[in-house]
C-alpha cells in the first residue's frame, strides 16, 4: 500500500490548510484512514481518524477546529484544518489500516507563523 500525502505548507495563525492522503496499491478495502502528527521533541499523536463508514475520532487538542473526511471511491482522506495555532506546527503523517496492518505516509510539514 502506498500513501501520497499533500497539502502541507506555511500558514499564518488563524489560517487554514487542507491535507489530503491518497492510498493505492491495495487489493483489499481500506479500513481506517487518518492523520497523526509529530512536533520536534514530542511524541507522535493522534490528530483524526475516520472509518469507511464515516465514524470519526479526534485528538483532544482539536476542539472542533479540524474536520476529517474521506472519499471511499478514491481511497482518499482529507483533513480540513481551521483556526491554526503555532502549536499545530508539526509533520503530519497519513495513516491507513488495511486488514491487519497499518501503513504510514511520508509526512507533510505544516508550519504556522505567529
Amino acid at each position: 500500500v502506498q500513501l501520497q500525502a499533500s497539502g502541507g505548507g506555511l500558514v499564518q495563525t488563524g489560517g487554514s490548510l487542507v491535507l489530503s492522503c491518497a492510498a493505492s496499491g491495495s487489493n483489499f478495502g481500506i479500513g481506517v484512514m487518518g492523520w497523526y502528527r509529530q512536533a520536534p521533541g514530542k511524541q507522535r499523536e493522534l490528530v483524526a481518524t475516520i472509518t469507511g463508514g464515516g465514524r470519526t475520532d479526534y485528538g483532544g487538542f482539536v476542539k472542533g477546529r479540524f474536520t476529517i473526511s474521506r472519499d471511499n471511491a478514491a481511497n482518499t482522506a482529507y483533513l480540513q484544518m481551521d483556526s491554526l495555532k503555532p502549536e499545530d506546527a508539526a509533520v503530519y503523517y497519513c495513516y491507513v489500516f488495511v486488514l491487519t496492518r497499518g501503513y504510514w505516509g511520508q509526512g507533510t510539514l505544516v508550519t504556522v507563523s505567529s
